[in-house]
């Protein structure tokens, strides 16, 4: 309890709260941006913090990646464009909700999604971190694989009606994340001799080809689009009704435990868990044909998820020294600098430094909250300014974004190369949701699946025969399947 308390001291000094204010405002612009993210700004800010005492020093890096996380929602919502794969599903149901002249609605569900994923996730990563931890060390290759097929299978499935479009498309994310070198072996594959091209198609550049560029063409192509009319004066509170928190509480319930779960599995994170949160929401929705279109169930399950893996990315670092995710792994770096060794001896040694480190959440969730509620009605501003005007400065900003990923002039031709790849695959009814997700989760499935293989020698039999990785590979099957069998059993039971 007096670690507790010196680090609270130590975070609620003036000095020390005006830098975690400072940061988690920093980290919500960077967040918004199309193309930056909370995470390159931890990294940018990392050498800052050589001379500061590791408390002040996490304090400032651990705001930006709250303001971060919680940021990536403007521009999903206002413009369509995730500032973050995190927040990629929060387009869905966020932008169409903008479109309907809802977009204070959306950012207000989406700010108090984020703030229960994350102050809630935090809390209870300081309660139950070792548990959680050990329970992620029984799981091997095996059951990773499992659950990778399993989250692109329920994206997959959301398709209904066009399960096999979300199937083509997860196949097409999957067959560009082989490019690169291979996994174990370090063989290149699919360079063409494009040196460029031995680490794989940078995510930077995917995601804003798909999202931000094709989105603008669409939009050019329809001529100038009216903007909606938002009315801010008539908003109370965060313009969601109680009724519709009511509605939503095991959404939101649902979406905070598949978030924290998969935060804290190392090499997932918050890319993956707002996907399978969003495809969850939908299956179990009573009106599953109301998202896409503007539903703010969507909203709320995308947010807590991605939030909550906060708080379940920092349990195998900080209980294991095994980062959840590449945030964390910059953290873990800020720690070593400092000579202060992650895993299970840390509450030991350096019991502050932990309690620091998580209060420090804390404080700029609720920093961040304050924030985003005094801004949520001078965000939908954006929208006023005319899009002839508005649509260069987002191209502009997304070719600074994928060249300060990591300054190569190769990403503009990859920008724009999937863009074009963006509109064929609407052109021809393949979702992107599927291939965002099947090539985010492609090096870690080719990964576990060669792993898995060469640990036994028994080949492929153990993906199927132990408990854990047969059970997540069963309902994957399940999930595809459910939209034909479903009729089948509404007939049986007439």
């Amino acid at each position: 309890m007096s670690d507790i308390l010196t680090a609270l001291t130590t975070l609620l000094a003036p000095g020390t709260f005006l830098i975690i204010l400072v940061s988690s405002a920093l980290g919500i612009v960077l967040g918004a941006i199309p193309g930056l993210s909370g995470a390159l700004g931890v990294a940018l800010l990392l050498p800052l913090t050589f001379g500061m005492p590791p408390e002040i020093g996490l304090a400032m890096l651990v705001s930006i990646w709250v303001g971060g996380v919680s940021g990536g929602m403007v521009g999903s919502i206002l413009l369509g464009i995730p500032g973050a794969p995190s927040s990629i599903a929060t387009t869905f149901d966020g932008y169409p909700m903008t479109r309907n002249g809802q977009a204070v609605k959306a950012l207000g569900a989406a700010i108090v999604a984020s703030f229960i994923g994350t102050f809630l996730s935090i809390l209870i990563a300081m309660v139950a971190s070792p548990l959680m931890a050990r329970a992620a060390l029984l799981l091997g290759p095996w059951e990773y694989f499992g659950l990778g097929i399993c989250a692109i299978s329920l994206v997959a499935a959301l398709s209904r009606e066009k399960v096999f479009h979300g199937l083509a498309a997860a196949a097409i994310g999957l067959m560009l994340a082989t490019v690169g070198f291979a996994p174990i072996d370090g063989s290149p594959r699919f360079t063409f001799g494009f040196v460029q091209l031995s680490s794989g198609f940078d995510l930077i550049p995917v995601m804003l080809g798909l999202f931000a560029i094709k989105q603008i063409v669409q939009d050019f192509g329809r001529g100038e689009q009216q903007v909606p009319k938002i009315d801010v004066k008539d908003i109370k509170g965060f313009g969601v009704t109680m009724r519709e928190y009511r509605d939503n509480a095991w959404n939101i319930t649902r979406s905070f435990l598949i978030g924290l779960w998969i935060g804290f599995l190392p090499g997932m994170g918050a890319a993956l868990s707002n996907m399978v949160a969003y495809a969850q929401a939908k299956s179990a929705s009573k009106h599953p044909e109301q998202f896409g279109k503007g539903c703010v169930d969507g909203v709320f399950a995308s947010e807590t998820s991605n939030n909550a893996a906060v708080g379940g990315a920092l349990i195998p670092m900080i209980a294991l020294g095994i980062p959840g995710d590449g945030t964390t792994a910059i953290l873990l770096g800020g720690l070593m600098i400092h000579g202060i060794q992650a895993g299970p001896l840390l509450f030991t040694n350096n019991a502050e430094v932990v309690y620091a480190l998580f209060l420090t959440a804390l404080i700029a969730s609720v920093v961040v909250l304050a924030l985003q509620f005094f801004g949520m009605r001078l965000f939908p501003a954006i929208l006023k300014v005319p899009y002839h005007f508005l649509y260069p400065a987002i191209v502009a900003l997304a070719f600074i974004g994928v060249f300060v990923a990591n300054a190569s002039p190769f990403n503009f031709a990859l920008i724009l190369g999937f863009a074009g790849l963006g509109l064929v695959m609407d052109k021809v009814g393949l979702p992107t949701s599927p291939f965002i997700l099947a090539f985010i989760l492609g090096p870690m499935l080719e990964l576990n699946l060669r792993r898995g293989i060469t640990y036994t020698d028994e080949g492929l039999l153990p993906f199927v025969t132990r408990p854990i990785s047969g059970l997540l590979l069963a309902f994957a099957v399940l999930s595809i399947a459910w939209p034909y069998l479903k009729p089948l059993f509404r007939r049986t039971a007439r």
